[in-house]
């Protein structure tokens, strides 16, 4: 059994942060110079740490598989992020987003790294304007908020729909200064396809090359993936199409254990599935939720335009049932109601769809202010769809987005292999089996710019681990496997392509491990994955080479990937018996139709060690909530 030791603090929540800093080991700036720090991924998360260390003194080589570390998909984020700033005097505190985040989360995170997100959100605003973020301001100069799901403030801070690539601009800046100064290696292209570990310790990372196909070793003494969510699993999603789950999957089979896999989170706002041959989902920010309204007809089979049925006729179900939070309540309730009046025939036009309208608010406040708070955002939707979402209720329906799941981490972000840290949605650990809408840009910084650089200095001061040479055996190993995995990939010679079968994973996912689960259904989807995994091995067609440009090769890659993490994500949700935030058993819910949680049986974390093809081992972290009870969530 593996001890999950979290290294939480002693003392007050309030103080276990201060008191942690104070407490942990410093490494002088002349012996910064002595250490190099891998960081992979240039989102978010793996910008602000890799500019924060490389600002620190550290060498510090960053990776991206992009050709620019400016296209990570965190530039894609639209509605904004939180912070306990109290800018409005409605009530808001650090105390109250760490309560939202916690309750938001279906009490199934760590209250005291949670309780440290709140902790810095506000240092992060003061550092995103001081690079020159431009959020919006109200007319006096002031920086304006917006409301989101699960919050009954206003605490969020935005930059139109743009918020995720203003914020990404900024980190960037700092990233590309630090570039500037040659504190910062930056490697572009480069694909992190596995982790070299030697003595228990994380030594460095094995890459290849998406240009000429080479596979690359580079050492370090300590490694930070910063490499995002898993939600492509379901093929369809709002994750752009190279986002993936490789660079963690392959830490997990080297030692990292993974944490609660079946906690993904399906977005309420996104446009709806509109044809076999559609590669991605496009997402409509939470936001629109603040001034629109979400409706489907009262009648099964409706399939009237919208402005054709009468206000009497309509059924605006979340105002109805969850009267307090209305349209901002939180994703995971959002979208179970969408799927319910959907499958009640009530959907728009009788399709898997509902409406999110803006009358009312054009009426009231007049189509000008809207079309300054949303603009960009309805222009995507009219681009899309080809219709006017000024004159014509947009439609909308759930689709996979993030995932709260991840590499397990203990206080310092550090894994279960020593000088492996993750950060950002990579790792499992602040939201909980929900994430409250505007929070994940909120992690991904506070992690990056004010955790890693402590923790990381940390580690390197304490442990001292020595930098291995690239010709070490646990290198050329590590390499010469990897080399013999890509041919294998390429000597299937089979029938069918990558997308084929990833299609076929993703319907599995969607239909049983989606957002309705139940014990039945992921019995089956577990077979069905190990049946379409055997049809990878022997059937797929990697077309091309290893020592070019070869995208197919790519994909290839990570669907493997994806097809070991679908049976854990399926084999996790199976050993969940209790729905919580976004895991919906079917057969634990209230008589209302709520979640059901099970606090006696189920208040831990499960993290999965992988044992072998199709096995692993579970090992719990108890869950304790001092500072926010456990109570029943409820929004109404």
């Amino acid at each position: 059994m593996v001890k999950l030791d979290s290294r939480i603090p002693e003392g007050h929540i309030s103080e276990k942060w201060t008191n942690h800093k104070f407490n942990m080991k410093l490494v002088n700036p002349a012996n910064k110079r002595k250490f190099d720090v891998i960081v992979v991924g240039t989102g978010l998360a793996g910008a602000s740490a890799a500019a924060s260390l490389g600002e620190l003194g550290y060498n510090v080589k960053a990776f991206t598989y992009h050709d620019s570390a400016r296209r990570a998909h965190s530039i894609a984020a639209q509605g904004g992020i939180n912070a306990a700033k109290n800018y409005q005097n409605d009530g808001d505190s650090i105390y109250r987003l760490f309560y939202d985040t916690v309750k938001g989360g279906d009490f199934r995170a760590r209250e005291a790294n949670v309780y440290r997100l709140a902790e810095v959100s506000n240092n992060i605003i003061d550092q995103c304007v001081a690079q020159g973020v431009p959020f919006a301001r109200e007319y006096g100069g002031l920086l304006d908020n917006r409301s989101f799901g699960g919050a009954q403030v206003s605490r969020t801070f935005y930059a139109r729909g743009q918020t995720g690539q203003q914020l990404l601009l900024g980190a960037y800046s700092a990233l590309s200064r630090q570039v500037g100064l040659g504190k910062v290696e930056m490697y572009t292209r480069k694909e992190m396809i596995g982790l070299v570990v030697e003595g228990g310790i994380a030594r460095g990372i094995i890459c290849r090359d998406l240009v000429t196909g080479e596979i690359e070793k580079y050492s370090a003494h300590a490694v930070l993936l910063c490499t995002g969510g898993y939600s492509n699993v379901f093929f369809l999603s709002t994750n752009a199409m190279n986002c993936n789950v490789t660079a963690a999957w392959r830490a997990h089979k080297k030692g990292a254990l993974f944490a609660n896999p079946c906690f993904t989170q399906i977005h309420p706002t996104c446009l709806p599935l509109h044809g076999e041959s559609q590669s991605k989902l496009a997402l409509m920010s939470e936001s629109l939720r603040n001034d629109g309204r979400i409706w489907v007809s009262k009648t099964k089979g409706d399939k009237r335009e919208p402005n054709d049925i009468p206000e009497g006729e309509r059924d605006y179900y979340l105002e109805r049932k969850y009267p307090s939070f209305g349209n901002l309540s939180p994703r995971d309730i959002s979208s179970r109601s969408a799927k319910e009046v959907a499958d009640e025939g009530r959907g728009a036009k009788g399709k898997e769809a509902v409406y999110l309208d803006f009358s009312d608010a054009i009426n009231r406040l007049g189509e000008h202010v809207i079309r300054e708070k949303y603009g960009n955002l309805f222009d995507i939707y009219e681009t899309i769809t080809g219709e006017n979402p000024y004159k014509v209720p947009m439609q909308i329906y759930p689709a996979p987005h993030y995932t709260m799941g991840g590499l397990w981490v203990d206080y310092n972000l550090q894994s279960t292999i020593p000088g492996l840290f993750v950060l950002g949605e990579a790792n499992f650990s602040d939201h909980g089996a929900n994430r409250l809408g505007a929070s994940a840009l909120m992690q991904g910084l506070a992690d990056g710019y004010f955790v890693a650089p402590y923790t990381v200095g940390n580690y390197l001061a304490g442990d001292k681990p020595d930098m291995l040479s690239t010709d070490h055996a646990a290198f050329e190993d590590e390499a010469k496997e990897l080399e013999d995995y890509t041919k294998k990939l390429l000597s299937i010679n089979g029938k069918q392509t990558v997308d084929d079968i990833h299609k076929k994973l993703g319907r599995i996912m969607w239909n049983k491990v989606g957002m309705g689960r139940n014990e039945k259904g992921l019995k089956e989807a577990m077979e069905e994955i190990r049946d379409l995994k055997q049809e990878f091995w022997n059937d797929v067609k990697v077309v091309g080479n290893d020592k070019d440009i070869n995208q197919n090769l790519e994909r290839a890659g990570r669907l493997a990937d994806y097809l070991e993490l679908g049976e854990l994500m399926a084999l996790d949700a199976l050993e969940r018996n209790e729905s919580c935030g976004g895991h919906f058993r079917e057969e634990y819910q209230t008589e209302e139709g709520e979640a059901l949680r099970d606090d006696e049986n189920y208040t831990h974390v499960s993290a999965w060690a992988f044992s072998g093809e199709s096995h692993w081992d579970m090992h719990k972290e108890e869950l304790e909530f001092e500072y926010v009870k456990l109570a029943t969530r409820s929004y109404k």
